[in-house]
């Protein structure tokens, strides 16, 4: 039997799911939303109620008399921090991270500089925004190499560049999903990724089980975090007892190094015995397919109760 955890928050307040929103991760936060607003009814909260954000967002929060905030928004406007700042002015307690760590974490360089500040593994990379020179910037890197829209997520708007000739064109691409853009070299390894999610309960922090995935593209893409079949999902990772520890340790430290709080999922590169942090996600998918109730699952915990575990830490540490 899998762990029940105690229900800190009484069922009777009223809660408010945010959801959907104006991201180009609108499709997935629906998913979510979804799944998390029928498990808070099965959980016996009684007065939950969905909210598609949108610009009157805050009118609907000021006026729904809400007690909490479940977000589960993915991407601009419900990750980045904005929408956690109306809540803040509202002063209606939400989970996931404040404010600060979701601005940060919402950008994958932003978040780079912060982790390199405590000599946290990271991939060789440049950063080219509006008015650099791309092939300037990118001078002292090694092809093949990633480009990432630094503020987007669900891999919108990544491109591989095999060889020179082709970056600028693929650069070109990628910088019509975003103005910033972080390129990384490209390295051959496993991709991972790790929960961490603050359990009030027992007054802890827990690090999932690591979700090792295998692909049937090169790396992985949208397609393969949202098509079933297209994704090996290896659970607990196949990893060394010294590689498993070194990623748990890290992910504990990249969340804490970036402020966050509630619940954060660390993805990482594995290239043998080294391991690299790629970004941190402040506002984790919770769709059928998404890696955190699974890797929670993995950990004795069912969706409902990871959900539980969540909404029990609205308004923590923020």
């Amino acid at each position: 039997m899998g762990r029940i955890v105690k229900q800190l928050i009484d069922v009777n307040k009223k809660i408010a799911v945010l959801y959907g929103g104006l991201s180009n991760e609108r499709e997935v936060s629906l998913r979510s939303g979804k799944n998390v607003y029928e498990a808070l009814l099965r959980l016996g909260y009684k007065n939950v109620e969905l909210i598609d954000v949108d610009e009157s967002v805050a009118q609907k929060l000021k006026n729904g008399k809400f007690d909490y905030a479940y977000n589960a928004l993915h991407g601009k406007y419900g990750e980045d921090g904005c929408v956690q700042g109306i809540l803040e002015i509202l002063k209606i307690p939400y989970t996931g991270c404040g404010v600060m760590s979701s601005a940060v974490c919402m950008n994958k360089e932003y978040t780079k500089r912060m982790l390199s500040c405590a000599d946290v593994p990271l991939i060789k990379s440049a950063f080219i925004t509006k008015g650099d020179n791309p092939e300037e910037k990118i001078k002292g890197l090694k092809f093949p190499l990633m480009l990432k829209p630094v503020c987007e997520g669900s891999s919108i708007g990544m491109y591989k560049v095999e060889k020179k000739e082709d970056f600028l064109g693929l650069f070109k691409k990628s910088s019509e999903c975003a103005q910033d853009i972080l390129v990384e070299e490209f390295l051959s390894g496993s991709g991972c990724t790790v929960g961490v999610v603050d359990d009030v309960e027992k007054g802890d922090v827990l690090v999932t089980e690591i979700l090792e995935f295998r692909t049937t593209h090169e790396w992985y893409d949208y397609e393969c975090k949202y098509t079933k079949g297209m994704t090996q999902f290896v659970l607990p990772a196949e990893y060394s007892k010294e590689v498993t520890a070194k990623i748990k340790n890290i992910a504990k430290k990249a969340y804490d190094v970036c402020g966050c709080s509630g619940v954060s999922r660390v993805d990482f590169l594995v290239c043998g015995n080294d391991v690299y942090v790629l970004e941190i996600n402040t506002s984790p998918g919770m769709t059928d397919l998404s890696d955190l109730p699974a890797q929670a699952n993995a950990c004795g915990i069912d969706y409902d109760n990871l959900v539980q575990m969540i909404l029990n830490s609205a308004g923590i540490n923020k």
